[in-house]
């Protein structure tokens, strides 16, 4: 017999079906045995009454909870039952796999008597036991959510004419600054993991692609242990070529954006409401838009947060924060751009405009940084000027060569997309992925 997903048996009454799936819950007493079985569509109840069923009560009493079953028999209707007003009476169970107690709790359970209450697991112990984690709606809900997430932003870049590339993610050259990269041993030298697929994006500008992207793995080696930072993640890269500014690529970005976050709230919006008690909010356009200066200023007046001088050439953490307020109280909205950062805190490749002010921006989405982009400087001789002011020009040799025959006006940026979907649950970083590096993490 051929297995039905639990989500289709509603329509077979009276027939006979096969699923599989987890025993999510297990209630045996001495005439019956309930089991509610889950797979990655649903749940259904399956009902034994042990006296007249085949299902032998040797099997029966060898059953735990996440066992795994194949279980064939009756769908029938029956109006006591809360899931669906169906079950399944069986006929026939193989017990695949049989679960030890598990070693975490995956959610708070709350007994009848409210005298046996269990605490769910803290994240790290979780993390240890991240395959049994995983079995939740909650997190199948995020994995569904990031694969919706990250085909809507692959459908509108294909149908904006994008060319998809996959790049070298061991590299012979730290990626940017020669900072917080992992090494290698590559044969008799040594190699690194890239930080970033920067370099060859604009390669492929200089190669006439126009427009590219990229999503793929990137490696940071931060030791950061903050609810944001991971040591690889998946990133989401694009570059435009026959840009006139870096307002270009701003445009482009909210448009982006708000596309996919669209896509998701159509599927899943109540469903992250049900789960996270969350209301997913679809952006509007434009994105407002704040110089760097003009931000803390507003900060500081309406907060009470000032920074020394030293500090006001980038955004901290703290006014990241403070910086959702801000722009939820004057343009009740969860987005906001950053501009005119300072020199010495922009990448060497950002293009700079008469005053040497980083033609870029930062994208801060609920107080939390998702984006640094830029227009690029695609002119050899500026390029080379400034990686020689950060003392790069050595370390980035085969870089400066792309811009030596040619290459257009370009810009682009950097998404992470399990940041993205941090902030579309509300939860930390090392919920949001499918399995989390850190600097203390690396199993399972």
């Amino acid at each position: 017999m051929k297995r039905s997903y639990i989500k289709n048996v509603t329509k077979c009454i009276g027939e006979n079906v096969q699923v599989k799936g987890f025993i999510e819950n297990l209630r045996i007493s001495k005439s019956m045995v309930f089991i509610i079985l889950r797979d990655i569509t649903g749940k259904i109840q399956i009902t034994i009454q042990r006296e007249n069923s085949p299902v032998s009560n040797h099997l029966v009493s060898s059953l735990t909870n996440d066992s795994f079953l194949t279980v064939e028999g009756k769908i029938i209707e029956n109006p006591y039952v809360k899931l669906g007003g169906i079950e399944i009476i069986p006929e026939k169970i193989t017990a695949e796999s049989i679960a030890e107690s598990l070693p975490i709790v995956r959610r708070k359970m709350i007994s009848k008597d409210n005298k046996k209450n269990l605490e769910k697991s803290k994240i790290d112990q979780r993390m240890d036991y991240r395959w049994i984690d995983l079995r939740s709606e909650e997190n199948h809900l995020l994995l569904k959510v990031q694969t919706t997430l990250a085909q809507a932003i692959r459908s509108y870049l294909l149908n904006e004419d994008f060319i998809e590339i996959h790049t070298p993610k061991i590299i012979g050259t730290a990626s940017e600054s020669g900072s917080d990269v992992f090494e290698v041993k590559y044969f008799d030298k040594i190699a690194y993991l890239a930080q970033s697929p920067q370099f060859y994006k604009q390669m492929a500008m200089a190669s006439g692609l126009e427009k590219i992207f990229e999503i793929g793995p990137v490696f940071r080696a931060e030791k950061s242990y903050t609810s944001k930072h991971t040591t690889e993640f998946t990133g989401v890269d694009i570059e435009i070529s026959y840009i006139d500014s870096y307002i270009d690529i701003m445009k482009f970005e909210e448009n982006l954006l708000t596309y996919a976050l669209k896509q998701v709230s159509d599927m899943y919006k109540d469903e992250i409401k049900e789960y996270y008690d969350y209301d997913l909010t679809i952006p509007t356009t434009p994105f407002p838009v704040v110089k760097l200066k003009d931000l803390y200023d507003g900060l500081e007046e309406e907060f009470g947060y000032k920074i020394p001088d030293s500090e006001k050439n980038d955004l901290t953490t703290e006014a990241e924060k403070l910086s959702y307020d801000w722009v939820k109280k004057h343009y009740n909205h969860e987005f906001l751009f950053v501009t005119d950062f300072g020199v010495e805190k922009r990448a060497f490749y950002h293009m700079r405009d008469e005053n040497g002010v980083p033609q870029g921006y930062d994208l801060i989405w609920k107080g939390v940084e998702i984006t640094t982009g830029a227009q690029r400087e695609h002119r050899l001789d500026r390029l080379k000027a400034q990686a020689k002011e950060k003392g790069l020009e050595k370390d980035v040799k085969f870089y400066l060569d792309f811009f030596k025959y040619g290459c257009p006006p370009h810009g682009g940026f950097g998404l992470g997309l399990d940041r993205l979907i941090m902030l579309i649950f509300n939860i930390g970083i090392k919920e949001s992925m499918f399995i989390f590096r850190g600097p203390n993490r690396l199993t399972p």
